[in-house]
């Protein structure tokens, strides 16, 4: 069987760089007749590779020790949908679904009416740049990557899950942002191909469903690592500015900055080439990603560390980024467009791309300091949370004010609507001097808490202020994201800074005084299983006399794994939330703690959700005969 799924593999690359070379040949020579064999050779790749991924899931759900993979990610007591969870918990499954979610996005892609509407001079040259990308896949899977390597002699258990693994996030976090990678693929390749046909359809139109799924799969992906990363690590915090989250984060900004722009070349016809530059850049940076978790240049706590894959990502890399400027340099320049006043809304959207892009920047360069610092140091220099928040917090400071004023700024030039705008900058001086009652009062947690409410009062008027708005699913759907942005931009303004901690010994008789809050411990309790040994402290929290509810952390010991870990407890609230880690315990009854008291912070899982819910009300249904051409002509 692993035989079969490895030629397979085989197959597929085969039959990309075949389908690719067709669909070149058939563009230079400008006969579309080689189309139709194209698009049978995508179906047939995501068949094949369909087949193939069915047989490690297999493998997987059967515990066949004779393949390797298994073997280093599956025991005998693992629970199934752990187990079938394992897919992406090492770098060779998790490069094969990447595979597989691209060939069957590219499967899907056939069906759309936006790939109809394409000329098919610009689909075969879409073509010819996904079935690179694709065969770039096929080829890790094949050469370094390679998930169907056997093992003998025959083990009859495995090594078992990751414990950090064992959470319910990891069931969704990694594939979705897989998913979010793979679908980038489609409008990158798109855009590409647009240029060098002089494409009469709008590309951002045409892949615009492709970008806001991505965009929606992405996001929940980071949101889900930030939960699990918060209820799994045991350090008290949503994000720790590691390099795993950071290379999620960093296409994010991209994209998020890619959708701000493309409003403007929508709306204005401005910007073309620099939405193609944006959109090339948002699938290299998910490669980027890639490199920065697999190649072992950087190091962190859950990253798959050096697996052969590093030097071809990086020249993936380097020529995908000459791929796209060449892309740029010789294709068709469009009529150039001047853009409105910096006060109009254009202006404000540009200054939000660059603002987000600015991040960005400094997110890379930290994350890639330890290797930039070793061209002068021999030992390499890190940074710390600290650097990202003093450079970062200023920018998202000031990108929250614009979140403030953008909805009331017209397209052209001024203010659309100054009663909203003062009724939101009156919110905005409110919050601010709630928040400081409240005892606020570091500038840019201020600043930003309060422009995180007026934000989100701002989005509320906007529909009931614009009739526009009103009858605009879309215009409805894009104040519901803001509206999400609000909340999370609250939650991150207060909760970091505010954050009390304290760790202490607890016994039933000595309880724990924090930020108004008594911790009492009631008992410790031990429980074995097959899978693990588990010891819990139940700890009572009352604030006032008044008994609030039980924390139960735990501390574990995982079958197979020698060193424990952590299994937080929290008391959930809107407002201070308690977070319980149990970082060691006696015979004695005694308990090593950390308590955490994290204010606002579930306002940013609800922020991010409401940002994904409400994306999903982004989706158009083009028409192509009529929406796509009425998107091409700019607005007056």
């Amino acid at each position: 069987m692993q035989m079969i799924a490895y030629l397979l593999l085989l197959v597929a690359l085969l039959t990309c760089l075949a389908a690719a070379a067709t669909a070149l040949v058939s563009s230079w020579k400008g006969d579309g007749r080689g189309l139709l064999w194209v698009e049978l050779s995508q179906l047939a790749v995501a068949g094949v590779i369909t087949i193939s991924s069915l047989f490690l899931i297999t493998a997987l759900w059967t515990r066949d020790y004779s393949l390797q993979y298994v073997y280093e990610h599956v025991d005998n007591v693992l629970p199934l949908f752990y187990a079938l969870t394992a897919f992406w918990a090492g770098q060779e499954g998790s490069l094969l679904f990447w595979s597989w979610m691209v060939a069957l996005m590219g499967a899907l892609c056939l069906a759309t009416p936006g790939y109809k509407s394409l000329n098919p001079s610009t689909r075969l040259l879409f073509w010819v740049f996904f079935l690179a990308v694709q065969a770039f896949f096929l080829l890790l899977l094949t050469s370094w990557s390679n998930p169907f390597v056997t093992l003998s002699p025959l083990q009859m258990n495995g090594k078992g899950l990751n414990p950090l693994l064992r959470n319910p996030g990891m069931i969704f976090h990694p594939p979705l942002l897989f998913l979010g990678y793979a679908g980038f693929t489609i409008p990158a390749c798109v855009s590409l191909a647009s240029v060098l046909t002089a494409e009469s359809r709008p590309w951002v139109t045409v892949t615009r469903n492709w970008t806001v799924a991505s965009w929606i799969f992405l996001t929940a992906g980071i949101i889900l690592g930030g939960w699990w990363s918060y209820m799994e690590l045991g350090w008290g915090g949503y994000w720790a500015w590691d390099p795993v989250e950071n290379a999620s984060l960093i296409p994010w900004l991209s994209a998020t900055a890619f959708l701000h722009t493309a409003l403007i070349e929508s709306s204005r016809g401005a910007l073309r080439r620099t939405n193609v530059a944006l959109m090339g850049l948002t699938f290299l940076l998910c490669i980027f990603g890639t490199y920065l978790v697999r190649s072992g240049v950087i190091q962190s706590l859950h990253a798959f560390g050096e697996g052969g894959v590093g030097q071809p990502l990086l020249w993936s890399l380097v020529a995908g980024g000459l791929v796209v400027v060449l892309t740029i340099l010789t294709g068709e320049r469009p009529l150039y467009r001047a853009l409105s006043h910096p006060m109009s809304r254009q202006g404000l959207l540009l200054l939000v791309a660059w603002l987000l892009l600015s991040l960005g920047l400094v997110v890379i360069l930290g994350t890639m300091w330890p290797v930039i610092s070793k061209l002068w140091s021999a030992k390499p220099i890190g940074l710390d949370a600290v650097f990202y928040n003093r450079v970062c917090l200023p920018l998202f400071a000031l990108l929250a004010l614009v979140l403030v004023v953008c909805p009331w700024v017209g397209w052209k030039e001024g203010i659309r609507d100054r009663l909203g705008l003062g009724l939101t900058l009156t919110v905005f001086v409110a919050a601010g001097v709630v928040l400081w009652a409240k005892g606020v009062t570091l500038p840019l947690a201020l600043i930003s808490g309060a422009a995180g409410v007026a934000v989100a009062v701002g989005w509320v008027l906007v529909p009931l202020r614009v009739a526009g708005m009103r009858r605009s699913r879309s215009s409805l759907a894009a104040a519901g994201v803001h509206l999400g942005v609000a909340l999370m931009i609250l939650g991150v303004a207060v909760s970091g800074p505010y954050q009390v901690v304290r760790e202490a010994v607890l016994t039933p008789d000595k309880p724990l005084e924090i930020d108004g809050y008594t911790i009492r411990l009631k008992d410790i309790t031990e429980n074995t299983s097959l899978e693990m040994f588990a010891a819990t402290a139940q700890l009572e929290v009352s604030r006032g006399g008044l008994v609030l509810g039980e924390l139960a952390p735990e501390r574990r010991i995982y079958r197979g794994f020698e060193s424990p870990f952590a299994e937080v407890s929290v008391l959930p609230s809107l407002s201070d939330e308690l977070y319980a880690t149990l970082l060691a315990f006696t015979d004695d009854k005694e308990a090593t703690v950390k308590i955490s008291v994290n204010p606002l912070v579930n306002w940013i899982w609800i922020g991010g959700t409401l940002m994904c819910l409400l994306g999903l009300l982004l989706f158009r249904n083009p028409t192509p005969g009529r929406d796509l051409d009425r998107a091409k002509a700019p607005r007056p």
